[in-house]
């Protein structure tokens, strides 16, 4: 039989944003997506909405350290709704397992040592819970994004900095992912696995690590998990001389998973890097031929079906809509030419919060970005009102042209 995410058609999809990062600190705020656009509150509504637009699928994830508020008891009592509600709407859920943050109660967070076997534990929780429901499953969304976080600038639990904190966090990210995909398929062999990363793209000369480097690292995580990391593989040496041993290695490599659909995401504003002298990092607007470039680099590499599992921009409903024709273009020919993308998210739905909110003691709506096919609009009564603006229409009008 076939699989949803076969290359008959493109399918479109919308992503509600889902960061949770519920550690404080003086100066560092309780980061949790759901709280600050009230989605806790309005689920319901936002699903309707994402019903209403024509996806297909959302991708949505679970906030671990509320489902789990100490470590092996579960609470299920929200998540059991939004798991049916979805179901009567006819929404496949790719679930986000891992969205950055781990429960309060993980003592240093990534860098317990029984992190992997819990994140696992958990990962096959949810799965076992609702095989049928929800088979597809992402064990941790762009797991190089979140070593640079939490592990080379020190913004995010642990707090590490540098080459060595990077790499640490890659290296323990990794393993989570392995066994999540290794526990759910064990209660679940049914799930499909979509691991989603986020490839950088670089013009010009980088500092302080040069651009050969940071060409390879991007796809660090997914080579450990599918095993390619061995003597031969661009980055071994480098590896190695940050603490990487020859029996770790060869653990991903007796442990390979391998993903059934890589999730790529690609914004045309910031996916794109320049650095300056100094190794700061600047934005490059790189439009559709961005787009291209990274597809075709995920595709060469490992030869899996892709699904566009986050893009959008900020800006006026006229630019959210022409990047959202330029972009479906660029995906439709990609198609024609073999390149089997075989999905399309809008991500965010909804406006979501800029992570710097974390760091300020600013109001939530000074944080607010306008990315989202819906709006978030603060009235009197302090609800932040659901409000669609134009590119809603045309992303509906997309969608149902392609399921047709």
């Amino acid at each position: 039989m076939d699989q949803w995410f076969d290359e008959s058609r493109l399918r479109f999809g919308v992503g509600i944003e889902d960061t949770f990062i519920p550690q404080i600190k003086p100066g560092h705020r309780k980061l949790d997506e759901y709280e600050l656009t009230q989605h806790y509150a309005r689920w319901r509504e936002d699903l309707d909405l994402v019903a209403e637009s024509g996806a297909e699928f959302v991708r949505w994830g679970v906030p671990w350290y509320l489902v789990e508020p100490e470590p092996g008891v579960f609470d299920w009592s929200w998540t059991d709704q939004v798991a049916a509600r979805m179901s009567e709407l006819g929404l496949r859920c790719i679930v986000d397992l891992m969205h950055y943050g781990t429960p309060t109660w993980l003592e240093n967070s990534f860098l317990n040592s029984a992190y992997a076997e819990r994140v696992a534990a958990y990962g096959a929780a949810v799965a076992d819970r609702y095989r049928g429901v929800w088979d597809d499953f992402t064990p941790l969304n762009e797991p190089i994004v979140n070593a640079e976080w939490c592990g080379e600038m020190g913004k995010w639990p642990p707090y590490l900095e540098g080459v060595d904190g990077f790499l640490t966090l890659v290296k323990i990210l990794a393993k989570g992912m392995v066994r999540t995909q290794q526990q759910i398929a064990a209660v679940n062999p049914q799930a499909v696995f979509v691991h989603v990363d986020a490839g950088f793209r670089y013009e010009g000369e980088t500092t302080p690590l040069p651009r050969s480097v940071l060409e390879e690292r991007r796809f660090l995580a997914l080579d450990l998990i599918t095993g390619r990391v061995d003597a031969e593989h661009p980055l071994h040496g480098w590896l190695v001389e940050h603490g990487y041993s020859d029996a770790e290695l060869e653990w991903f490599r007796r442990n390979a998973v391998q993903p059934d659909v890589l999730g790529v995401n690609y914004y045309p504003a910031f996916t794109t890097i320049r650095m300056d002298d100094q190794g700061v990092k600047h934005p490059f607007e790189a439009g559709a031929a961005g787009l291209r470039d990274l597809v075709e680099a995920y595709y060469v590499r490992y030869a899996l079906p892709i699904v566009i599992t986050e893009t959008s921009l900020v800006g006026t409903p006229e630019q959210k809509i022409a990047w959202l024709r330029d972009s479906e273009a660029e995906v439709l020919a990609l198609r024609e030419e073999g390149v089997p993308v075989i999905g399309y998210t809008w991500f965010p739905f909804l406006d979501l919060v800029d992570w710097l909110y974390r760091f300020d003691s600013e109001p939530v709506d000074a944080w607010m970005l306008d990315f989202g096919l819906v709006n978030l609009v603060r009235g009197g009564d302090q609800q932040l009102a659901r409000v669609k603006n134009a590119a809603f229409d045309v992303y509906r009008q997309t969608a149902q042209r392609h399921r047709a």
